[in-house]
């Protein structure tokens, strides 16, 4: 006999009861709310977590698309409602004004805490002060900086080579993957003081881990819009089964790595430890070994600089083969800045080009610099962030903040705004960070909030830009980059970070000093 539609084991059944259940609470909660004589502003609803879970795939196209009509909305969720905005005046005052009554709290924490710990992404109060006053303590020396310059150039060298090699024998390169390996050896290197390697391809355990990494990343966020995710959890199933096999290869090979530093240190043959060069060296010593404590450290860094400086990269590319016109600026200014002489028509070696890329050149690259920013406007590798409310609020614009709600400030939104930006706000455009004088000057930090603002701004900040300077300068003086599929229109992976999902296939030929490369006409694509 036919399964009858009213069974409660029916899936239909199930989804058409949770969207009436769901769009009864909205109607619920929409109702003015009085105390008294007094009532509460209340942000209008754009949605709930159902409708948020099922645009997963799209969820910044979908969460845009609601900012358009709202500045500023609640989603609903039967454990909480929950606030999102793209207005930089409640922007500052949940990053600045009202800082103390604004962070991470127990449900963000929870949330987080498989995949990153008591990490300085998921803690609050005397543990985030104390992570956040080493590290940027650490963040300012000078041998850090030297040394990463270094290494930074080096693993440009090793990419560059590459595409060297795929411009002589006309094939094409993806270069999300080989940005992601190159940035992610990068941060092992100047982070932990080890070689991954995963440039070359051979290290299987460097890219297994880079796979588990990503994989969890996509599935610990997904917990934020799967109202059933502690059940799976509980019951060892589905997205959360697959996290956990991901989590545990993560963290057997950075136990592994803890383990090995340490035991350098302890019999004193170290190089990295002895010239107090990498990051985690530093920590050990200044704090007492607690290997979990150190783990959390580990995770955290490598979610700061793998995946945002390779994701800025590759989407600038992108962003240069649309607008090949922009591209061909850029590299101008590059030669000019390493005093490239004109006459100098083919560069056929890296290495060298790379001796010219000084800090006096880096500090000249300041259309480069613009266009990188208006890339991480567009492309925020933190598309969405969410604070926990501490004690009821009012927001600059009226609406009330409950205790225990969540705000969630979205950069990829706000970079897409016409009121914080202008007309032209989808416009792929450098010029619009430049002075009359062509000298890069910064937005307020509360509408282009890549980086966050106030207490918590990325301390990192620098050391990102200072990265993708050097890769980028180097790759864009040595060749000329066009889509080897100009029709294809690449889409993001719902995660933590803005990963592109799947590869971005790039054709790559030598630049000319006498500008002779080649170049498509494109069109905004945003």
């Amino acid at each position: 006999m036919a399964t009858s539609i009213v069974s409660l084991s029916n899936p239909i059944f199930i989804l058409i009861i949770t969207a009436l259940f769901l769009l009864l609470s909205v109607y619920i909660y929409n109702q003015p709310q009085k105390k008294g004589k007094t009532t509460k502003k209340y942000h209008p609803v754009g949605g709930t977590k159902f409708h948020q879970f099922i645009h997963f795939r799209r969820l910044h196209h979908y969460c845009t698309d609601l900012a358009r009509k709202y500045k500023t909305y609640r989603i609903y969720s039967p454990h909480n409602s929950e606030i999102y905005t793209t207005d930089p005046a409640n922007v500052e005052y949940i990053l600045r004004t009202n800082f103390d009554n604004y962070g991470k709290g127990s449900f963000m924490n929870h949330t987080l805490k498989d995949l990153l710990g008591d990490g300085i992404f998921t803690v609050d109060g005397d543990e985030w002060r104390e992570q956040r006053k080493v590290s940027s303590h650490e963040f300012s020396k000078k041998v850090l900086r030297d040394f990463s310059g270094v290494v930074f150039t080096e693993n440009t060298i090793k990419v560059g080579n590459i595409l060297s090699k795929a411009s002589n024998s006309n094939q094409t390169v993806d270069i999300t993957d080989l940005f992601m390996k190159s940035t992610t050896d990068s941060i092992f290197k100047v982070a932990f003081g080890i070689d991954f390697d995963n440039i070359s391809g051979s290290n299987e355990k460097g890219a297994r881990f880079c796979r588990a990494f990503d994989d969890a990343n996509e599935l610990v966020l997904r917990r934020f819009f799967d109202l059933s995710w502690k059940i799976q959890k509980f019951f060892n199933i589905g997205p959360e089964a697959e996290l956990k096999k991901n989590i545990k290869v993560i963290d057997d090979i950075i136990y592994k790595l803890i383990q090995t530093k340490i035991e350098k240190m302890r019999e004193g043959n170290d190089d990295t430890l002895l010239k107090k060069q990498d990051l985690l060296s530093r920590f050990l010593q200044i704090k007492d070994i607690d290997q979990k404590y150190v783990r959390d450290i580990v995770v955290t860094f490598v979610l700061a600089g793998k995946d945002p400086i390779a994701t800025s990269l590759y989407w600038f590319i992108y962003m240069l083969c649309k607008h090949p016109q922009i591209q061909d600026k850029v590299a101008k200014e590059i030669k000019e800045a390493t005093n490239m002489s004109m006459k100098e028509l083919e560069i056929t070696d890296v290495a060298e080009f790379a001796t010219r890329v000084t800090e006096e050149a880096l500090d000249k690259m300041q259309y480069l610099h613009a266009a990188l920013t208006e890339t991480i406007r567009l492309y925020p590798a933190l598309s969405m962030d969410p604070k926990t409310c501490f004690s009821d609020d009012v927001l600059p614009d009226g609406g009330f903040v409950k205790k225990g709600e969540v705000v969630v400030y979205m950069p990829y939104a706000m970079g897409r705004m016409t009121f914080i930006w202008g007309d032209d706000a989808l416009e792929f455009k450098p010029e619009r960070w430049l002075d009359e004088n062509g000298v890069f000057h910064p937005a307020s930090p509360f509408k282009f909030t890549a980086f966050q603002a106030g207490p918590r701004t990325c301390m990192g900040r620098d050391f990102a830009y200072r990265q993708m300077k050097i890769f980028s300068s180097i790759l864009l003086g040595c060749f000329a980059f066009k889509l080897s599929d100009e029709s294809k229109i690449p889409h993001y992976r719902t995660m933590i970070n803005l990963q592109m999902d799947g590869p971005l296939h790039i054709s790559v030929s030598k630049r000319y000093g006498a500008d002779k490369s080649e170049s498509n006409n494109g069109k905004d694509l945003i």
